[in-house]
């Protein structure tokens, strides 16, 4: 398939499950939107494979009956702070009997994943956000004049309510991502591979992937912005797809031999898969670094716990360490 075909299909997608979202309320439930997706795409085996919640994105501004002021807050202020010449106490006075309240968009994002070939990086990622716009605090009314448009529109401390909710919430599609044609646009603009790269063919040369496909157990934090040139900048941060509890790492302090090696194996089996400790070591952090040093000396010493293609995989690390 061609890059200009490719495109083509994923905006198509992009298109069918937006619309998709539209469509199917959130009390419906991820089932009735995965059937959804399914119907749209079926030779795409999409699945949930994470939930990532409990972030928030500035709102709008709404009057004491809760009908919209402003949509966008940033803006309102701006232009508001502006019209008063810059004065915050003209400002404050100004609406100070108006009784305006901030509001956020809190959400959710839900991640699926299809895989599109053998390769770790064969694989659509959907991000499917789940928002609702909730009513928080006040922006005036009390003797406190804020000392900044940041400090008006979210405060860090003080001046909370507790978030009313501002309608129903609602599924959004955030963007949905080729994985390896990403991963193949940032190894184009440095000749030297970046930490993901490295991350997702230690995963193919590892035991871990022979065992899992990669995207049943990772996801790919994704940006791509402009720099001040007007050049796009790509990154791709990996993300464990947790659900549930997340893999302890039972190994104390100085563990070595025996005691380490059954530490590793049973942070794996909680993970559902070999080397899991090594790739939580360079994410989630949920095992020390110095681990990775402890392992190879035990195999240089005779203890063999680890096949020979997983201590290349750490002594690669342990020359030219990486992580995120």
């Amino acid at each position: 398939m061609s890059a200009a075909v490719a495109e083509s299909r994923s905006r198509e997608l992009a298109d069918a499950v937006a619309e998709a979202c539209v469509r199917i309320p959130v009390a419906a439930g991820p089932a009735a939107l995965g059937r959804e997706i399914a119907l749209i795409a079926p030779d795409l085996a999409f699945r949930e494979v994470l939930v990532r919640g409990g972030w928030y994105r500035l709102g709008g501004v709404v009057d004491a009956a809760r009908n919209h002021v402003a949509a966008d807050i940033e803006r309102w202020a701006a232009a508001e702070l502006a019209r008063h010449g810059d004065d915050f106490h003209a400002f404050a006075d100004a609406h100070a009997e108006s009784d305006l309240h901030a509001t956020r968009i809190t959400g959710k994002t839900h991640y699926w994943t299809a895989s599109t070939g053998d390769s770790a990086a064969d694989f659509m990622q959907a991000e499917i956000e789940e928002l609702q716009e909730v009513v928080c605090h006040p922006l005036f009314g009390d003797d406190e004049i804020p000392a900044s448009i940041e400090e008006l529109i979210d405060p860090r401390q003080g001046r909370q309510d507790k978030p009313a909710p501002l309608g129903i919430p609602f599924y959004t599609l955030h963007r949905i991502t080729d994985a390896a044609e990403f991963l193949a646009r940032m190894r184009a603009q440095k000749p030297e591979p970046q930490p993901v790269h490295r991350f997702v063919e230690a995963w193919e040369t590892s035991s871990a992937g022979n065992a899992a496909r990669f995207s049943n157990h990772w996801v790919f934090a994704v940006r791509e912005h402009l720099d001040r040139y007007r050049q796009p900048k790509l990154s791709a941060t990996p993300v464990a797809a947790i659900v549930g509890a997340a893999p302890k790492f039972e190994g104390g302090f100085g563990a070595r031999g025996l005691a380490l090696a059954k530490a590793l194996q049973s942070f794996d089996r909680q993970a559902g898969y070999p080397m899991a400790w090594f790739f939580h070591m360079l994410t989630t952090r949920a095992v020390p670094h110095a681990v990775a040093a402890v392992v190879v000396e035990d195999m240089q010493g005779g203890f063999a716990y680890l096949p020979e293609r997983d201590v290349r995989v750490l002594k690669d690390w342990l020359f030219k360490p990486y992580g995120f």
